[in-house]
């Protein structure tokens, strides 16, 4: 020990009389006949010229108890034996607290365990019991309910036998752990997963059914097709995100007098609700142009259709529409909160600039204006809706200069009978639905 801790230790208590009280150090000594380490503390104290010095031995076994009690608290669980030759019967303090049984009461034998099992539950637990003190069984793992003061309470029972070199039962060991926090989470996640399961099923229902509607009130011509001596083509992409139909529609339809009526409009909102407002402005304003209506009216009376309509919240929906005279090549066009129309003529893209009209379904005082423009050959007239140039963050007016820039490009390019399809397409990963109408005069046209 010369030079040690301990030494120096010694030392200062002959020379000052403080008491010295070293740290547990470990000490390699040799026991029946093989090394061992032992964990000691030392206390020193002076007498006289001499020294009382006490050395404690720390018993590892305590350290692995407490850390045993430590490991059955923090997991709720608790150990138990059964000595059958003996009839002792051995708990843990944890297993008195899951089955909330006093200690002074003393533990419990195995056969008594069914008096404490919920009746549902109370025959499988006894067969459990009989295959391990009769037949022997070696190894079980099994859960039951218990009632306690607090309620029912979820117990799993982990035991094994021992038998004897007959084969028959002499001890069972093992655990009971209170999971009843552990299955009470998995029922709470089973029934958030069915939830959700209902939900999604109830959506992708809900979608199937605006799917089919929209497409029976859209029908998406494969190809572009002639109208009061216009190519017109169309194109309608669904957005890539969420799982409900969006409200964006077009309508594109030869009147009584040889004229063409030119629709798109954009529903707020998506699913059945949208489809439905889609199809009460879609059949309106066709037949309100159908029957001669100017186009001002009609916006005002759709308008007054969507404030007084029964949705909740109230539904409100942005479109532009127009009304082509043939014989002139003159497009009257009046609009309701929607983005402009993009004329391309002559190698240049401009937007026309818009009459007065706010969104449908927003003021009941609403006022509506329109314009009128004469198409030439070789125009296009683009009608869209926002999915077509809107980016999240982004400044609308950047995704209209966007638009213009595509669209003169694919016209270099020789896209012409297709350019409300290609610049549809273009669009992956699109947030929002694309409705698209190019209304285009043929270079022939006389």
């Amino acid at each position: 020990m010369a030079g040690t801790a301990l030494w120096e230790g010694y030392e200062d208590t002959l020379a000052t009389g403080a008491v010295y009280e070293g740290e547990p150090f470990t000490y390699h000594e040799v026991g029946a006949g093989f090394p061992q380490e032992s964990v000691y503390s030392v206390r020193a104290t002076r007498l006289g010229g001499r020294l009382i010095v006490s050395w404690v031995r720390h018993d590892i076994s305590e350290r692995e108890a407490r850390r045993l009690t430590d490991m059955q608290r923090l997991g709720n669980l608790g150990w138990a034996g059964w000595q059958l030759t003996t009839g002792e019967v051995v708990w843990s303090d944890q297993v008195y607290a899951i089955f909330e049984r006093d200690p002074a009461l003393g533990p419990i034998g195995l056969e008594e365990l069914a008096q404490y099992v919920l009746p549902d539950d109370r025959t499988r637990t006894a067969a459990v019991v009989h295959r391990l003190l009769r037949l022997g069984q070696r190894a079980v793992d099994h859960p039951f309910r218990i009632t306690t003061a607090e309620g029912v309470r979820h117990v799993r029972m982990v035991v094994e036998a021992r038998v004897d070199a007959g084969g028959s039962p002499v001890e069972v060991h093992g655990f009971f752990q209170d999971v009843t926090a552990l299955r009470d989470a998995e029922l709470a996640l089973r029934e958030s997963e069915r939830a959700v399961l209902v939900q999604s099923g109830m959506l992708q229902a809900e979608r199937a059914l605006a799917a089919r509607l929209q497409a029976t009130l859209l029908p998406i011509p494969g190809q572009s097709v002639e109208l009061a001596g216009l190519c017109v083509d169309v194109a309608y992409v669904p957005s890539d995100s969420g799982v409900n139909v969006g409200g964006d529609w077009y309508s594109a339809i030869e009147l009584p007098d040889r004229s063409a009526l030119f629709v798109v409009g954009d529903v707020a909102g998506h699913g059945l609700a949208a489809v439905g407002t889609m199809a009460q402005l879609r059949f309106t304003a066709k037949g309100m142009a159908t029957t001669g209506s100017a186009l001002i009216e009609v916006l005002r009376r759709l308008n007054h259709l969507l404030l007084h309509s029964d949705s909740e919240p109230s539904a409100t929906a942005t479109m532009v529409i127009g009304r082509y005279q043939p014989d002139v090549r003159r497009l009257t066009w009046a609009r309701a909160g929607h983005l402009p129309p993009l004329l391309i003529r002559d190698g240049r893209a401009d937007f026309l600039p818009q009459p007065d009209g706010c969104l449908l379904g927003a003021a009941r005082d609403s006022v509506y204006g329109q314009a009128v423009i004469d198409l030439r050959p070789g125009d296009h007239l683009l009608l869209y809706t926002d999915g077509l140039v809107e980016q999240p963050g982004e400044d609308i007016d950047l995704g209209l200069g966007r638009l213009a820039e595509t669209a003169l490009r694919l016209l270099r390019d020789g896209v012409d009978g297709e350019l409300a399809r290609t610049l549809a397409a273009q669009r992956a990963g699109n947030l929002d639905d694309i409705c698209v109408l190019d209304i285009h005069v043929p270079d022939d046209a006389e």
